[in-house]
């Protein structure tokens, strides 16, 4: 049996280890992340990501007997922080209990040619993360980039050592496409995995992001999707 018949016949079950069960507006109530995280234990889902000031939260919620993990963000949305601030989030996200970081890469860096910088940056996250036994992912925002921007992203994520890439925050013009995992998956070493975040409303988006190569989807329509509603 291919992967690619796996992927065609995959149940909703199946399709909830890859989901981040995602609550990142701006006006989500601390009640609205403990319903985020029932949800996610009751369905199987592969993490909660969830703003920076509900990570402690999330963590005593889930408890220690759930495989669910939590995610935050760093950075977000735009990357342009300090990387002294990057840092300092992710310390403070770490130490409130999270498992992963999806940090924004410093795209107006990127885009002024300031490579090294960007490289160096992710490294020593890459790194600061791995030490306290916690994944990093690096979103670059593949809507504000070129076909070329995005190869030359990924490479510079693959020196850095990071976990994965992803796709977008969610809040540019738009989120993943099929084309922008394909060229990613083209791009990276088969060991850095692919997050797909942004957009993604239904059971056929899901199983068309997986195929292309996505190893983890963002959704804040996970419930839905999971459901085949």
């Amino acid at each position: 049996m291919t992967q690619d018949f796996k992927i065609d016949f995959m149940t909703g079950e199946e399709l909830a280890a890859y989901i981040d069960h995602t609550q990142l507006r701006p006006e989500a109530t601390a009640e609205q992340v403990l319903q985020l995280c029932d949800e996610a234990r009751h369905y199987g889902f592969a993490a909660v990501c969830l703003a920076p000031c509900y990570v402690q939260l999330a963590k005593e919620r889930l408890g220690p007997e759930t495989r669910v993990k939590v995610a935050t963000v760093v950075g977000f949305p735009l990357g342009y922080q300090h990387v002294k601030v990057k840092f300092l989030e992710t310390h403070q996200a770490i130490a409130d209990g999270a498992d992963e970081i999806d940090v924004v890469m410093n795209v107006s860096a990127f885009k002024s040619g300031r490579y090294e910088e960007v490289e160096n940056e992710l490294g020593d996250l890459a790194k600061f993360c791995h030490l306290k036994e916690a994944e990093l992912k690096v979103i670059i925002e593949t809507a504000l980039l070129s076909e070329a921007e995005i190869s030359k992203a990924c490479e510079l994520c693959a020196r850095a050592g990071v976990d994965y890439v992803k796709t977008s925050t969610g809040f540019a013009s738009r989120g993943a496409s099929i084309e922008d995992v394909e060229l990613m998956r083209r791009v990276l070493p088969g060991h850095i995995k692919i997050k797909a975040a942004g957009g993604i409303r239904t059971f056929a988006d899901a199983q068309a992001l997986i195929k292309a190569g996505a190893d983890r989807l963002g959704c804040s329509a996970s419930i839905s999707i999971v459901s085949h509603e």
